[in-house]
């Protein structure tokens, strides 16, 4: 059964516990990264004939991660767009590095709620 969030704040801290092992998150931003270049390929050349290589690209390389490294099921499936907007977010805050401090803060959360405490 899917587990219920109160906010997007919520599912996305529940999104980086699932993306723990850097190898998976480096694979998922080589997918997202992929994704961007095929698209400026494609729009630059007109041919959107091979259109059906985005999701292969992007999904691909998350997915094999999760199978690989963090040895749980993908989120994409059980929370669709929320995991969609999610690999984007976590791609900038990689890119702006914010991300180490955002993990930190979502254990720390995870922690607290373990330990029922309120959360920081």
């Amino acid at each position: 059964m899917a587990q219920r969030f109160h906010s997007y704040h919520d599912f996305y801290r529940y999104y980086l516990l699932e993306h723990q092992d850097p190898r998976c998150r480096r694979l998922h931003y080589l997918g997202s990264l992929l994704v961007l270049g095929l698209v400026l390929d494609m729009s630059l050349r007109g041919d959107w004939q091979h259109w059906w290589w985005l999701p292969l690209a992007g999904y691909g390389c998350a997915w094999l991660g999760h199978f690989l490294f963090e040895r749980n099921r993908p989120a994409t499936l059980r929370y669709p767009f929320y995991s969609f907007v999610s690999d984007w977010i976590m791609l900038k805050d990689w890119l702006t590095n914010q991300l180490d401090h955002k993990l930190t803060q979502a254990k720390a959360n995870a922690a607290a709620q373990a330990d029922g405490r309120s959360a920081p």
